[in-house]
């Protein structure tokens, strides 16, 4: 990827963000969908997600954690549900995957891959801060 064309992926990623705080905290803010989520077990997801260049292997670690216990929620209506139609699946859409498709159609960039990825932990990362807000910052 030339420096350009890097460039050109940084803003479409930062044009992105807002999209990104919006589609996060929306999910959050369904509470009945998901139980009593804490911020160490997302923190857990945003680890993942920093630590791999597969958004596969963030859906399978969620999908992981529903099986465990219930704090993610149950059935297609769940947090962890909606996170894993959000991130999508390469060939299958989903708000990120679309998402990263623009941006390097945006940027002629062939790396959509690694856009999306980058959009996934934003997105996460997002959450992870907003459901710290919802857990101890809004009753305060």
């Amino acid at each position: 990827m030339t420096l350009q064309v890097k460039l050109k992926v940084q803003k479409g990623i930062r044009q992105a963000e807002d999209q990104l705080v919006i589609w996060i905290q929306a999910a959050l803010d369904r509470k009945q969908s998901y139980g009593d989520l804490e911020e160490s077990q997302f923190r857990n997801l945003v680890r993942v997600a920093d630590t791999t260049e597969s958004p596969e292997a963030i859906k399978n670690f969620l999908r992981y954690q529903v099986g465990r216990e219930k704090k993610w929620g149950k059935g297609k209506d769940s947090l962890a549900e909606t996170i894993v139609t959000d991130i999508g699946t390469e060939g299958k859409g989903g708000r990120l995957f679309e998402l990263a498709q623009k941006i390097a159609q945006e940027a002629d960039s062939s790396d959509t891959k690694v856009i999306w990825i980058e959009l996934i932990r934003r997105y996460l990362g997002y959450g992870a801060r907003y459901l710290k807000y919802l857990r101890d910052g809004k009753s305060a």
